[in-house]
């Protein structure tokens, strides 16, 4: 994301790097042979490096291999009694591809799918709960701002049914759906957008925004994700769905999925998670009566934890399992973990507050396009993008591959992420201008070619 931080690491690169050539410019302006070779060389490695940061591969090999030997010849090409100026010039160089590793590091991030640029939506509609994330509609304007980008908005008032409200949206026309809430509502509105073949925005004014952080969406720019509305990019990412109810995150069935109905989960998760599991999976708990078919040929048996996801997640703790690297594969992503004595169980407290849960030895993960769970139980407890259900067994689980049209602002994540650049240097120059050029939306983007 284009943070304040972003920018001041980009201009940081490029003034340091400016400061060390005019160091250089004034220690040789007396000798001219020796000053356009000291210049070129250490621009060299300037430019060399800051490609190596935005390419991958032998391109990027290559244009490391570079910078040493250009910044090396650039300081000897200088007065060798000049100690001062030859180190001043060698760590202005260095500072500036630190500060350009910073502010690139972000931007470009790996995108969690493909995209192509679109121009504006010719009818599009914001839908707004104005309860989710402390009443962020309100605090943002939302409304407001909708309507000064000839957006139109739908705010959801208690009684009202945000599927029918989207649903009505689309027989009037929308060509393009926003959704500004949690994850729950986002659900609702790519089902509706999916079914219909519109595009969808997802505007981040939610608690967590999970669904905005893996799409690349800035999760604190709640504004300027309305800019997806206007020129932009799209792809298609994936859903997933438990019968016919859909999800864009996860959903969670036993040992999880009661945590994290708690009511005091959301304020301390690892401690609320470290206090809970004794109860659930002590000596005296009941059991959860999940049965799955687990990998491995380990056949059909008990599972304390189930999570399924929309494409696969990293492992990290129960109170937070990460982001997912791509939502396109086409695939669920399955954790499950079955304790079977309280040496599983004291590992498992242990290892929550170090993040080590994929390292514990009950746990397994694996990805598959379906997935069943069954339980002799006549109800299961079932959390979907952090809602409470209880549905009844056996519970389907399937991807929905392709089947959402996202749009992205072009200042996302993932929309710079796959902006090609077109030639060594000038990319790499021109990418770190961008990123300190607009401050108010970031403005940064590179043309397709």
């Amino acid at each position: 994301m284009v943070t304040l931080r972003t920018r001041c690491a980009a201009g940081t690169a490029l003034v340091t790097a400016l400061a060390a050539v005019t160091i250089v410019v004034a220690g040789l302006v007396r000798e001219p042979v020796r000053l356009a070779l000291a210049v070129a060389m250490v621009v060299v490695a300037v430019v060399a490096g800051w490609d190596a940061l935005v390419h991958r591969g032998a391109r990027r090999y290559a244009a490391g291999a570079i910078v040493t030997p250009a910044l090396v010849g650039g300081v000897l090409l200088l007065d060798l009694h000049a100690v001062t100026r030859i180190v001043t010039v060698a760590a202005l160089v260095l500072a500036s591809l630190a500060a350009a590793r910073v502010a690139l590091h972000d931007v470009l991030a790996t995108p969690s799918f493909t995209t192509r640029p679109v121009g504006p939506a010719a009818r599009g509609v914001l839908l707004m709960n104005p309860r989710s994330g402390g009443g962020r509609v309100a605090r943002f304007d939302l409304e407001n701002e909708a309507r000064r980008r000839g957006i139109t908005p739908v705010l959801l008032r208690p009684g009202d049914d945000l599927r029918e409200l989207a649903e009505l949206a689309v027989a009037r026309g929308a060509d393009v759906l926003g959704m500004a809430g949690g994850d729950g509502s986002q659900a609702v509105i790519a089902n509706v957008a999916r079914r219909h073949e519109v595009a969808m925005v997802c505007v981040p004014a939610g608690t967590r925004n999970h669904f905005a952080l893996d799409l690349g969406v800035d999760r604190d720019d709640v504004v300027g994700a309305l800019d997806a509305f206007g020129d932009a990019v799209e792809g298609r990412v994936d859903l997933a769905c438990v019968g016919d109810r859909v999800f864009v995150n996860n959903a969670s069935l036993g040992l999880y999925a009661s945590v994290v109905q708690s009511e005091a989960y959301r304020a301390a998760k690892i401690n609320t998670t470290a206090r809970m599991l004794p109860d659930l999976l002590g000596p005296d708990a009941r059991g959860f009566g999940l049965r799955i078919d687990w990998p491995d040929g380990l056949g059909d048996l008990d599972a304390d934890l189930v999570l399924v996801s929309n494409n696969v997640y990293r492992v990290e703790r129960l109170s937070a399992f990460g982001t997912r690297a791509r939502l396109d594969e086409g695939v669920l992503g399955v954790i499950a973990l079955s304790l079977g004595n309280s040496t599983d169980l004291a590992a498992l407290l242990a290892g929550e507050p170090r993040g080590d849960l994929s390292r514990h030895r009950a746990l397994r993960q694996w990805s598959t396009p379906e997935f069943v769970v069954d339980s002799e139980e006549g109800l299961v407890d079932v959390g979907i993008d952090g809602e409470a259900l209880r549905l009844a067994p056996p519970l389907h689980f399937r991807s929905l591959p392709a089947s959402l049209r996202i749009r992205l602002p072009l200042h996302s994540r993932s929309a710079v992420a796959r902006s090609p650049l077109p030639r060594p240097g000038a990319a790499s120059a021109e990418l770190l201008r961008r990123l300190i050029a607009h401050p108010g939306t970031g403005g940064v983007h590179e043309e397709r070619r």
